[in-house]
């Protein structure tokens, strides 16, 4: 029986929520990561330092005693250089989104012009604040990000200085985007290195698979796949598990997101392994990230064995239940016990 031990995984990009669902699905990730980047997208969102604070003390309480670190992130606004610096020590990174292009995003930005936002940004690239950026248009949803690319180019050519993480990338013109700018990166998920459209909506809906930005075109997923297997030096992984309640996701008005904190790795070291690229994989979910970010996460081993693991239908507790990506389906690899 062949065997993996990983070094301090991380997960740079991932949606824990909160109250009963926080208590369900941090847990999960704990258990596999040594830290992750949390999503500030929260109800209302996350926008100052108390509420930085208050947040990631419940996700601590929530882990338990895992040794895991919760790099927090503010929700983008025209901050000043005084606020940043009060709240630099308790974040990671600022994220930027389109107003109104995802999931709790309403009271994003409703114009990304490089003058309108200089003043924050300058902050940031002084103070050494990444920027991290859901990267869509308002347009047809297949060339949503396609269209976001003249952004962040001007972004990247006006602030030079300032790290722009491209989040979730999922097309090829990203990932061409990548080497162009010496101050642009990106996370990718796991749905995105492994699904098109047609797995979403070909045959039959499946709405556990649907999430934004949307799966696209064959030749976008063999791009992903390529710099990830390769380890590029500017991509790491970033699952943008996003959990819903079952009912929301099996319903006329499907929620946008995929759960896949329970499986990720183990359907990681599975893709990894049949492109014959362990060796990288290293890379996609600690190396790269340690160096982007600039971070010395807590050391963690996780070491997963190829035997077959079959992943549960559901995840629940008294409140909340969430199915995850590849429910009732038999994985190649588990997380050693």
């Amino acid at each position: 029986m062949r065997k993996i031990t990983l070094q301090t995984p991380l997960d740079m990009h991932i949606h824990f929520r909160d109250n009963e669902m926080l208590n369900l699905v941090a847990p999960l990730t704990a258990k596999t990561f040594s830290g992750a980047v949390i999503m500030p997208n929260l109800v209302p969102p996350v926008t100052t330092k108390e509420s930085v604070v208050s947040y990631k003390q419940r996700i601590l309480k929530a882990i338990g005693d895992e040794e895991f670190e919760p790099f927090m992130t503010l929700f983008f606004q025209k901050y000043n250089k005084e606020f940043l610096e009060s709240v630099k020590d308790d974040i990671l990174a600022v994220k930027l989104y389109p107003a109104g292009i995802t999931t709790n995003s309403e009271s994003g930005v409703s114009s990304i012009d490089s003058f309108e936002l200089k003043e924050t940004l300058d902050a940031m690239v002084e103070l050494n604040i990444p920027l991290c950026v859901h990267g869509e248009t308002n347009g047809f949803v297949m060339d949503r990000e396609k269209e976001f690319m003249p952004v962040y180019e001007s972004l990247a050519r006006d602030f030079p200085k300032l790290t722009i993480i491209m989040e979730h990338i999922t097309t090829k013109d990203a990932v061409e985007l990548l080497d162009k700018y010496d101050n642009l990166y990106a996370s990718i998920t796991l749905q995105h290195l492994i699904i098109t459209l047609d797995d979403v909506a070909g045959g039959m809906l499946k709405p556990h698979l649907f999430c934004k930005p949307i799966a696209k075109r064959y030749e976008d997923r063999d791009a992903l796949l390529k710099v990830a297997i390769e380890g590029h030096p500017k991509v790491m992984f970033g699952s943008d598990s996003a959990p819903h309640p079952k009912h929301k996701k099996e319903a006329c008005g499907c929620a946008a997101g995929v759960f896949t904190a329970p499986i990720a790795l183990q359907v990681l070291v599975d893709l990894f392994d049949k492109n014959n690229a362990l060796d990288n994989l290293s890379a996609f979910i600690s190396e790269n990230a340690f160096k982007i970010y600039n971070i010395n996460p807590p050391k963690k081993e996780i070491t997963l064995v190829e035997k077959e693991f079959t992943v549960p239908s559901s995840y629940s507790n008294e409140t909340e239940n969430v199915v995850p990506m590849y429910s009732d389906e038999v994985l190649a690899w588990s997380l050693e016990e």
